[in-house]
C-alpha cells in the first residue's frame, strides 16, 4: 500500500471545499496539474475514490465526505501544532474567498484588512465586490457577506451587525433648492439610486419604502458610483451611514424621520466553517464590526 502524506491531504481539503482543480490550485500557489495529480496519489494510496468527476467540477463520493471530518481533524491539529511551537498563528497560510457587498467590501473592511495581513502574512485574502454575490454552493466564494440569511443549504450563518441609512445631498445642493422639510417635499427632488431591473436583493430596493412609485433619475449598480453623484450635487441618495459619514460636505435629510435598517450577514458552507483560515477571517471581521457598531447604527445622527 502506497503511503501519503499531510500535504496529500490539503490538496484533497481544497479540492473537497472548491469542487475545482484550477480553484484549489489557485489556493495553493501551485498548478492544476500538480493538483490532480496529489488526488491521483492519495486515491491510489487508499485504494478507493474520493471524487466524481463531471462536467460541473469535482463531487465527493461517500467516502470522501466521511474522510472530510478526519482531514479537518488534522489540519487543526497541525494548527495547533504551529501555534505552540511559534507561539501565534503567523505560519497560518492559504487563500480566503471573500465575496461581499460593494459597500461593506470597499468602504469599511479594505482598509481594516492591512491589520490582518500583518498578523497573517501568509493569509492571503481574495475580495470580491461584484454586484451579484457569488455562490457558495457552488464553491465560487468560501465566505460570503449578504444582507439577508441564507434560508437553504447546509450553510453556518452569523449576523455581523444591523447598519443604518440616511437620505443625504451635497451642502451646495441643498442651498440651491427650497427646504426639505416633509416626505412630500423629497418627492419633488431628483434621487440617486441603483438601476430599477438590476436590483438583485430586495434589501437594496430603497425608493420602494421611501417613495413608493417614484424612481431614481441617475441609476447605477455601483455604490461607489453614486456616492459621487451626490458628493457633485446630482440630487438625493440613500446611503450608508459608516460610508457618508466620511464625507461632511454630505448632509442627512430628515435623518430622525427618515431612515432605513438593513442587516449584513456572514455565511460560509458548514464543511469550512472549522477550518482554519475561514476562522481567522471571520473571527477579524466580527471583531473589527463590534469595534465600530456605532457608526454602522448612524448614532451620532439619532443624538443629534
Amino acid at each position: 500500500m502506497r503511503q501519503f502524506t499531510w500535504d496529500d491531504l490539503q490538496y484533497f481539503l481544497a479540492v473537497a471545499r472548491t469542487g475545482q482543480l484550477s480553484t484549489a490550485a489557485r489556493q495553493l500557489r501551485t498548478s492544476h496539474v500538480t493538483v490532480l495529480r496529489r488526488i491521483d496519489r492519495l486515491e491510489q494510496a487508499l485504494a478507493t475514490k474520493l471524487f466524481e468527476r463531471n462536467p460541473r467540477g469535482y463531487l465527493l463520493t461517500p467516502i470522501g465526505e466521511r474522510l472530510v471530518t478526519s482531514a479537518e481533524v488534522m489540519e487543526r491539529e497541525a494548527v495547533k501544532f504551529q501555534t505552540e511551537a511559534t507561539g501565534n498563528l503567523a505560519a497560518l497560510s492559504g487563500v480566503v474567498r471573500l465575496s461581499t457587498l460593494e459597500g461593506f467590501g470597499n468602504f469599511f473592511l479594505a482598509d481594516r484588512l492591512p491589520v490582518l495581513a500583518q498578523s497573517y502574512p501568509s493569509l492571503f485574502v481574495e475580495v470580491v465586490t461584484i454586484q451579484q454575490i457569488m455562490s457558495l454552493s457552488r464553491r465560487e466564494a468560501e465566505l460570503s457577506i449578504t444582507l439577508h440569511m441564507p434560508r437553504t443549504g447546509p450553510y453556518h450563518s452569523e449576523k455581523l451587525t444591523p447598519y443604518r441609512l440616511f437620505i443625504y445631498g451635497h451642502r451646495d445642493y441643498l442651498e440651491r433648492h427650497p427646504p426639505i422639510r416633509t416626505r412630500e417635499d423629497m418627492a419633488r427632488h431628483p434621487f440617486i439610486g441603483y438601476i430599477d431591473d438590476m436590483v438583485f436583493t430586495p434589501g437594496l430596493d430603497y425608493m420602494r419604502e421611501i417613495l413608493p412609485g417614484q424612481r431614481c433619475t441617475y441609476q447605477s449598480s455601483s455604490i461607489h458610483a453614486q456616492l459621487i453623484a451626490t458628493q457633485i450635487g446630482y440630487g438625493l441618495c440613500v446611503l450608508p451611514y459608516f460610508i457618508a459619514s466620511r464625507h461632511p460636505e454630505l448632509v442627512p435629510v430628515l435623518p430622525r424621520e427618515m431612515h432605513l435598517v438593513r442587516e449584513y450577514w456572514m455565511s460560509c458552507h458548514v464543511d469550512v466553517v472549522a477550518a482554519p483560515r475561514i476562522r481567522v477571517l471571520s473571527d477579524f471581521m466580527i471583531r473589527a464590526v463590534r469595534e465600530s457598531s456605532a457608526i454602522f447604527l448612524g448614532e451620532p445622527l439619532l443624538r443629534a
